[in-house]
């Protein structure tokens, strides 16, 4: 081997190390990145991910896990801008299409008329495109299915496309259809065909923890404490330890006028433990069922306290102000 044909080998071999050097130093950082994520610390998981991206621009996971800390923090234009970068380079991954679609659509609620109808048509099609990528993709379809059954028909939204959707999504998986039909029947106040739908996703004793809180949401929301208890019992012999059920929990004891010291500590020691992430009961509703608890015990300053910080976290939740309006009166 001549010097040159050795230097070049020698150059290669740098090469080669500099890269695997370089791609084991951006996957520590996505894990350092996600594990940000996943404790609520969308700020530092920001912070990492934009200094990780000036050295790998065309790394899509990185602009996508960008785009969920900018989502959680509510910087919606700024989510969009990296899931569209995201999608740029990954054109064909239904999940960076599905968040891409959440982020317009969460761009729409905050828009003036057309700008808003802009955005929502924009919404309608990514959820179609996740859709059609990857038909096994649940959480797309089923935000398909909300956008359809709530939004008008000028704006890609009807009732008839939402159950062709649910009767699709049926045959390929029972029990997320279920939950989708008696989701439908719930916001169009079709309440004894609900009730229905529920109790045979009950019966059918599905082994999927988070079944079991969608079946909370709807009996939470009805309210029946007794088949809340029911879902939240299946619930936690799945999965003892799924930080959801000391939400559940809390608010079930709430319902039922029990144990309120168990409850408000479940409650409490809900928001400090778990993050305020769109996948999880949101802090603003826990501190909602806290100004429930206070006010059930006549405590109705402590009650306006947890109202206004549940405001202060869904400032457009009528039910909140009335409360707060309702305990300041007293």
């Amino acid at each position: 081997m001549n010097w040159r044909s050795s230097f070049a080998v020698t150059a290669v071999i740098l090469a080669c190390g500099w890269c695997w050097g370089s791609a084991l130093a951006g996957q520590s950082t996505l894990a350092e990145a996600q594990h940000d994520y996943s404790a609520g610390r969308y700020n530092r998981a920001v912070d990492g991910l934009n200094a990780a991206i000036a050295k790998s621009p065309d790394d899509a996971s990185l602009h996508f896990l960008l785009g969920q800390s900018y989502y959680q923090l509510g910087e919606f234009p700024r989510a969009s801008a990296s899931f569209e970068r995201a999608v740029q380079l990954a054109p064909k991954d239904s999940v960076y299409r599905d968040w891409l679609a959440k982020s317009y659509g969460r761009r729409a609620e905050e828009s003036m008329f057309l700008s808003a109808m802009t955005w929502a048509r924009k919404t309608h099609r990514e959820f179609e495109i996740a859709v059609e990528l990857n038909p096994e993709n649940f959480e797309a379809r089923r935000d398909l299915i909300r956008y359809e059954m709530n939004a008008p028909s000028v704006v890609g939204g009807g009732d008839d496309k939402a159950v062709k959707h649910i009767d699709a999504l049926e045959k390929i998986d029972p029990i997320q259809g279920q939950l989708a039909r008696g989701e439908f029947f719930a916001t169009k106040k079709r309440m004894p065909e609900a009730d229905g739908v529920f109790a045979k996703i009950l019966e059918a004793n599905p082994n999927q923890v988070g079944v079991y809180f969608e079946v909370c949401d709807y009996y939470r929301d009805r309210p029946n404490a007794e088949k809340m208890g029911e879902a939240i019992d299946n619930a936690e012999h799945i999965d003892p330890n799924d930080r959801r059920l000391k939400f559940y929990k809390g608010v079930l004891l709430v319902m039922q006028g029990k144990s309120p010291s168990e409850a408000e500590m479940l409650l409490k020691t809900y928001i400090a433990t778990v993050p305020d992430n769109s996948d999880l009961p949101p802090h603003a509703a826990a501190r909602e069922w806290l100004g429930k608890l206070y006010e059930s015990l006549g405590r109705f300053a402590e009650a306006a306290e947890e109202y206004r910080l549940s405001l202060s976290l869904d400032p457009h939740n009528k039910g909140v102000e009335e409360a707060l309006k309702r305990v300041q009166r007293k």
